[in-house]
C-alpha cells in the first residue's frame, strides 16, 4: 500500500508554461484568442485589401455623378441655381435644423453658380481619372454634399447612396489602381531603375512605417464600412418589404408598373404586366435576395446572388426609369468582387486590345505589370531586392507592408 503511486486528476495538473491555478483549457482559450487577434491585426494592418474594387468604386461613382451633372445641365439653374424655387434662404433655414451645408449658398450670383458647376464637372472628371486622388476625393465629397444639400427634395435615392460612398471613399486608397496616379508611379519606378533608395534615419523610418500602417488601417476600415453600408441597405430594404402585404402577395411590382411616375416606356410596362406569374416570382425573388444578401458574402453563393441583383437593377433602370439609383447600386455591388476577378478582366481587355491593334504588346510585361509595383520598407527582409517592372510580388507573398503611393 505504501509503495503505490496515486495518479493525480487531470484537472489538478498545473501546466509548466502557465501561471499557477490556470488549467490547460484556460490556456487553450487564451492561445486561441491570441491567435485570432493576431490574425485580425495582420489582416487590418498587413496590406491594403481590394485595391481594384476601390478603384472600381472611384471610377463608377465619378462617372455616375459626372453623367448626372451633364444630364441636368440644361436645368441646372432651376435645380441648384438662382432660378430654383427652393431658394438659398429656404436652404439656409433647413441647414439650421439639419446641420447640412453647401458651398452653393455662399453667394446668390449667377456667375458664382456657373463657376461652381464647372468646378463640379472638372472635379468629377479628375476624380474618375485618378489625378491627385487624395485631394480629389475630398473635393468630390464636398461637391456631392453641396449639390445634394442645396436641393435635397429634388432628387431620388440614387444620389443618397452616392453621397455616402463619396464620404467613405475619402478614407480609401482608391487611386492605387487604374488611375493617373498609378501610371505616374509606374513611370517613376521605371526611371529610377536599380538606383538604391536613400538611407533614412531611424526616426524618419519609424514615421514612415507609422504612416504606412495608418494609411493601411484607414483604407481597410473604409472598405469595411462600405461593405457594411451595402449589407445594411439590402437587409433593411428586404425586411421592410416583408412587412407589407403587397410584397407578400406577389403584387408589388404590378402596382409599380402601373404608376405613371415610373413609366418611361408605358408600352413596355404594360407588356411586362401581362405576365402575373413572372411578376409574382420576381417579387418573391427580390425580397429573398435582399434579405439573404448579408449572409452569402462569405461563400461562393454570393456570385449568383450578385448576378441576379445585377439583373434586378437593370430591370429597375429600364422599367422604372431610375438609372442613377440602379447604377449606384450596381457599383456598390462591385465592391464584393475579388481583385483577381478585376485582374482577369484587365488581362482580357489588354489581350483584346492587342489583337485589335489598339495596343502594342511588350515582352517585358508580366502578368500584373499594369498595377503599381509595391515599394517595401527599408527595414524589411526584402528591402534589399529591387522590384523591376513586370516582376511585382503577389499580394499574398510575405507580410511586407506597401508604402502608400500618392493617390
Amino acid at each position: 500500500m505504501g509503495s503505490e503511486q496515486i495518479t493525480p486528476f487531470p484537472s489538478q495538473a498545473v501546466p509548466s508554461d502557465g501561471p499557477p491555478g490556470q488549467t490547460a483549457t484556460d490556456i487553450g482559450v487564451v492561445r486561441w484568442l491570441s491567435d485570432r487577434t493576431g490574425t485580425l491585426w495582420a489582416l487590418v494592418t498587413g496590406r491594403p485589401v481590394s485595391l481594384y474594387a476601390a478603384a472600381v468604386l472611384r471610377i463608377g461613382y465619378g462617372l455616375l455623378y459626372l453623367a448626372f451633372l451633364l444630364r441636368e445641365f440644361p436645368h441646372r439653374s432651376e435645380i441648384w441655381g438662382p432660378a430654383s424655387p427652393w431658394t438659398s434662404e429656404l436652404a439656409q433655414q433647413l441647414f439650421e435644423q439639419s446641420g447640412w451645408n453647401s458651398i452653393l449658398t455662399l453667394s446668390g450670383s449667377r456667375t458664382y453658380f456657373e463657376l461652381c458647376y464647372a468646378a463640379a464637372v472638372a472635379t468629377s472628371v479628375l476624380f474618375t481619372l485618378g489625378w491627385r486622388t487624395r485631394i480629389m476625393s475630398v473635393l468630390f465629397a464636398v461637391v456631392v454634399v453641396s449639390f445634394h444639400a442645396r436641393a435635397i427634395f429634388m432628387t431620388d435615392g440614387g444620389d443618397n447612396l452616392i453621397l455616402l460612398m463619396a464620404l467613405y471613399l475619402v478614407l480609401t486608397a482608391c487611386g492605387r489602381r487604374w488611375s493617373l496616379d498609378a501610371r505616374r508611379n509606374r513611370r517613376a519606378v521605371v526611371r529610377a531603375g536599380t538606383t538604391p533608395p536613400p538611407v533614412k534615419t531611424f526616426w524618419l523610418q519609424q514615421l514612415t512605417d507609422a504612416r504606412v500602417t495608418l494609411t493601411t488601417v484607414v483604407h481597410n476600415c473604409g472598405l469595411f464600412v462600405i461593405a457594411a453600408q451595402v449589407c445594411l441597405l439590402y437587409g433593411a430594404a428586404g425586411l421592410y418589404k416583408v412587412q407589407g402585404p403587397s410584397w407578400g402577395g406577389g403584387t408589388a411590382i404590378h402596382y409599380v408598373l402601373n404608376l405613371e411616375l415610373f413609366q418611361p416606356w408605358p408600352a413596355l410596362s404594360h407588356l411586362v404586366d401581362q405576365y402575373p406569374t413572372v411578376i409574382a416570382v420576381a417579387s418573391y425573388v427580390t425580397v429573398l435576395l435582399q434579405v439573404a444578401f448579408p449572409f452569402v458574402l462569405f461563400g461562393r453563393l454570393k456570385y449568383p446572388v450578385l448576378a441576379m441583383l445585377l439583373g434586378m437593377h437593370i430591370g429597375i433602370a429600364v422599367l422604372m426609369g431610375l438609372p442613377l439609383f440602379s447604377g449606384a447600386m450596381i457599383v456598390a455591388d462591385a465592391a464584393f468582387l475579388p481583385d483577381r476577378f478585376y485582374m482577369f478582366l484587365a488581362r482580357c481587355a489588354r489581350r483584346m486590345a492587342t489583337r485589335a491593334g489598339l495596343r502594342r504588346s511588350s515582352p517585358s510585361e508580366g502578368p500584373d505589370s499594369r498595377s503599381v509595383p509595391p515599394q517595401f520598407r527599408s527595414g524589411s527582409p526584402t528591402s534589399g531586392r529591387q522590384t523591376t517592372p513586370g516582376q511585382e510580388r503577389p499580394a499574398s507573398a510575405g507580410k511586407d507592408k506597401l508604402v502608400p503611393d500618392p493617390r
